[in-house]
């Protein structure tokens, strides 16, 4: 029972976009990193998807979301803002469950020892909080 955590694909820079960071959308790259995820997880139970409601996160799942029938579930701890707190609380507890779980850089201090993520990078996380493998978008 695999927890698996994705960083969101490839946005833009933050730098470039003009209006408000939080509603930066996936680019070109990072809508290529999504549907490729169908495909990078096709070997895993997913019972949820949990995701930061910034569009860049949704986006990154919606493509996982449905081809497995779910419902992307939004959650505010997962956002930029509180995820160094609130999404690492969210992400521990539920290690062990079969839930992906997308959000920004920063998220992986959820996991000891877990090196930096990439965007659209995938970790697939241990019952015990252990890194067991990291795969690409």
């Amino acid at each position: 029972m695999p927890l698996v955590l994705v960083r969101h694909g490839s946005a833009g820079s933050r730098e470039e976009w003009p209006g408000d960071d939080r509603e930066r959308p996936l680019d070109k790259k990072g809508i290529r990193q999504a549907e490729r995820l169908v495909q990078r997880l096709a070997d895993l139970p997913v019972e949820r998807i949990l995701t930061s409601p910034y569009p860049r996160c949704v986006q990154s799942v919606e493509p996982l979301a449905e081809a497995r029938g779910l419902v992307p579930e939004l959650r505010e701890a997962l956002s930029e803002e509180r995820q160094h707190v609130d999404g690492v609380d969210l992400v521990r507890s539920l290690a062990g469950a079969d839930v992906v779980i997308c959000g920004h850089g920063g998220l992986e201090s959820a996991i000891p020892g877990a090196p930096r993520w990439k965007k659209g990078s995938i970790f697939v996380i241990g019952e015990h909080l252990e890194l067991l493998e990291v795969r690409k978008a």
